[in-house]
């Protein structure tokens, strides 16, 4: 056992088989490695592989292989969310929690001092069972997704028969009214309720979790979530640790890829829009040529990355008539991986139009100077985009109707109001952004939240 601050952690790291969940993991496995202790981290073998070189203390963080289940509808090597399309990730989550007994065997054998989880909603009562094992319900999400959604307890049967305004009211005793769902995103809840994995629920997957784990850590810092982190803690009566917002080193290097650092010099410095949805967001064909409209009716030069439509095979022939030839002198359009902060700290590019994934949206807050426009779509990037727009004031969010639908004018309407030099709003945005960039980037301050959040680990071994 530790038994002082000073001693080195054995800690198994299991986050759900989606990259979205392991990098966050790997990356506060490289900061704890850094300060000295052993990280053992779960995974299947293919995002092994494609992982290996963000593994920054191979020394110290030891992969062990996972070989996951074959589930009937599954389709054969399927092993993270990536292989699959969104309708059969349930079943994905079946092939994980058929993995128990070997996570069982792993943390018998090992004894570690922690495992570090999200999804395994059962890793909790695996660590009682074996004895001295604590378990930290490690959160990647706006920790006000979990206060907004996970606190309440209703019946699916009750919630689908309530009305939009009662789905979208927040629980009693919530922190804000600002970062909270309209009426019109009130079908965004709905996901809770569906099956994710044989006989749960993604919302009896993660409350389980969070009620049954020794504590919660947060990816995130006091200064900007905390009250959400405090409401948390009340309601899950058990203590939240902050491990700060864990972020990449600064992109180093040149911009290689595509040619995009021949492509972005053409402009004029801050004159560019980039636009990037995230891995896994697929938008309607309606929406993607809305959006591509809208990135041409601004005037402004723009870098979209985007998956192809639904429906379509390619981003080209899911392109509006005419549209290609109207902006093929400034309009470049990409459906593969890019080097996202690279991109956002070239001197080129001036403005942001995210979809406020949580790793996006603390990219964009503390590690350029872009000015932000915000396009959520789920649940926990809609609550980011309040925060963001409404407490922290540093974005612009697009709006949107009733049906949740945004149009090309209105997403010309936000990327303007940040990029006009004579907005108030844009001004105002861009000194907000300013300063919190300088507090988060400010000598000490992330590992200083390292250095606490290990401390707090030592206090809760003895608990």
């Amino acid at each position: 056992m530790a038994d002082s601050i000073y001693s080195k952690l054995q800690i198994v790291m299991f986050p759900w088989l989606a990259f979205g969940h392991l990098i966050p993991f790997l990356s506060l496995s490289n900061e704890l490695a850094k300060k000295g202790h052993r990280i053992s981290f779960l995974l299947p073998k293919n995002a092994e592989i494609k992982l290996q070189n963000f593994n920054l203390y191979p020394n110290l963080i030891t992969f062990h292989t996972l070989k996951i289940p074959h589930i009937h509808g599954l389709p054969y090597g399927a092993e993270t969310t990536a292989d699959v399309p969104r309708s059969l990730e349930t079943l994905l989550a079946t092939a994980m929690d058929e993995l128990s007994d070997e996570i069982k065997s792993f943390l018998r054998n090992l004894k570690p001092h922690f495992v570090f989880f999200d999804f395994a909603h059962w890793v909790p009562e695996i660590a009682t069972e074996i004895g001295d094992i604590k378990t930290l319900c490690y959160k990647i999400v706006c920790p006000a997704t979990s206060a907004y959604s996970l606190v309440r307890s209703p019946e699916k049967s009750v919630f689908m028969a309530s009305t939009a305004a009662e789905k979208v009211r927040p629980p009693p005793g919530y922190p804000s009214n600002t970062v909270v769902l309209h009426e019109h995103e009130a079908k965004l809840l709905e996901f809770l309720f569906q099956e994710y994995g044989k006989g749960v629920t993604i919302y009896e997957r993660l409350s389980k979790g969070m009620t049954l784990c020794d504590a919660v850590a947060l990816k995130t810092c006091q200064e900007i979530e905390g009250t959400f982190g405090d409401y948390i803690a009340t309601q899950f009566k058990k203590p939240v640790l902050y491990t700060g917002p864990v972020l990449p080193d600064p992109a180093k290097g040149p911009l290689e890829e595509h040619g995009l650092s021949n492509w972005l010099e053409k402009f004029e410095p801050g004159s560019v829009v980039f636009c990037a949805f995230g891995s896994q967001l697929i938008l309607e064909k309606k929406q993607f040529q809305e959006l591509v409209l809208g990135l041409e009716l601004t005037g402004l030069p723009f870098l979209l990355v985007v998956k192809p439509p639904e429906g379509t095979k390619s981003v080209e022939e899911a392109l509006p008539e005419g549209f290609k030839e109207r902006v093929q002198e400034k309009g470049l359009i990409l459906d593969c991986w890019v080097p996202q902060l690279k991109i956002l700290t070239h001197k080129s590019v001036g403005c942001f139009v995210s979809h406020c994934g949580y790793g996006s949206m603390w990219e964009s807050l503390a590690l350029c100077d872009c000015q932000l426009v915000l396009l959520p779509s789920a649940n926990d990037q809609t609550l980011s985009a309040r925060l963001m727009e409404q407490d922290l004031k540093v974005g612009v969010e697009v709006k949107k109707d009733e049906n949740g639908w945004f149009s090309k004018e209105s997403l010309c309407k936000a990327v303007k109001c940040v990029m006009d030099k004579d907005s108030q709003v844009g001004c105002l945005v861009k000194e907000n952004h300013r300063k919190w960039k300088e507090v988060l980037s400010s000598p000490g301050f992330m590992s200083n939240y390292i250095d606490s959040f290990i401390q707090n680990l030592h206090e809760l071994l003895v608990k």
